[in-house]
């Protein structure tokens, strides 16, 4: 198929990655604590985090290559970036359309200036988004869509205190120096999970994939980032050593599908070490993959595992 072929099979995949000393994604509820299931203390983290994390790799990956732009910007973008109504505007100037105040015409120039932004963002044809705030350019609804992660095993959140002895300002030194001769500088916590084995689900559809352009090139995008990559360009003090430990795609034959995805999913399994023993390297954990008499029209590609 053309890499510049909109998608047309259905895909269904697992994903394995694990974290140590690190915090994979801090809840901002909880003062940043890993996110935690209060009934099985299971870790999770949420499938925004994993898009954030995808995003950050074809931001690279993807550089200079015409389509692989970014809608949602990270604090580190330029302003004008991160304007969503700005970005939108952009697709109005560019279609040479404006906005209209009668409905059949304001109805096809945001067809023209939802097309755009499908050609032009990587993510509104890989997530799908919703820009109907302001400068409207409708709304789409992604092909690849991923779940929570979930841990293996229940996980044990650690908090560290930190000091910094350096000071912000004169004035704070100098009240300092007065008061004991010294300067003290701050107190801080930092949150991490000592070891953690997670796995999330993830589908790519291929009828949403005709409808925003989500072509194979793309496709080929997202495997290169979950194979490893959104890791390793995108490494943090706070999130400790993480990496890629599985990645099971499932192929369909077919737009529809040959089996149901919950079936496949049932055949990558990670026992549990259970609560006597306590997680701290992926080497304790044996990942169990039934790949014998696959239904028809299914391939497994084992990408990473």
């Amino acid at each position: 198929m053309p890499e510049n072929a909109p998608v047309g099979k259905r895909y269904d995949f697992v994903f394995l990655f694990d974290v140590q000393d690190g915090n994979p994604n801090g809840d901002p509820d909880a003062g940043n604590l890993p996110r935690i299931d209060p009934q099985s203390l299971q870790g999770l983290v949420t499938d925004g985090c994993l898009k954030r994390k995808v995003r950050n790799a074809v931001a690279v990956l993807g550089e200079g290559k015409p389509g692989n732009e970014l809608y949602f910007q990270t604090q580190d973008a330029v302003y004008e970036k991160r304007v969503l109504n700005l970005q939108h505007q952009r697709a109005y100037d560019a279609a040479g359309v404006k906005e209209e105040k009668d409905a059949k015409k304001k109805a096809a120039n945001t067809i023209v200036a939802r097309t755009w932004m499908c050609a032009n963002f990587y993510d509104i044809r890989a997530f799908g988004a919703v820009m109907t705030t302001g400068v409207n350019c409708g709304q789409v609804r992604g092909p690849v869509q991923i779940t929570f992660a979930r841990s293996v095993d229940p996980i044990v959140p650690l908090e560290f205190s930190i000091t910094r002895k350096s000071v912000t300002t004169e004035e704070e030194a100098k009240k300092q120096s007065e008061k004991d001769g010294s300067i003290t500088g701050t107190m801080g916590r930092k949150n991490t999970v000592p070891y953690g084995l997670y796995q999330c689900h993830g589908f790519v559809n291929p009828y949403l994939a005709k409808d925003t352009g989500f072509t194979d090139a793309d496709l080929q995008l997202l495997w290169a980032a979950l194979k490893g990559q959104m890791w390793e360009l995108d490494r943090s003090a706070s999130r400790g050593l993480m990496a890629t430990r599985g990645l099971y795609v499932f192929e369909h034959a077919s737009p529809l599908g040959s089996a149901p995805a919950h079936e496949l999913f049932a055949r990558v399994h990670v026992p549990a070490l259970g609560p006597d023993r306590a997680p701290r390297k992926f080497e304790q954990y044996a990942v169990e993959v039934n790949d014998t008499a696959l239904p028809t029209g299914v391939t497994l590609h084992r990408m990473v595992g």
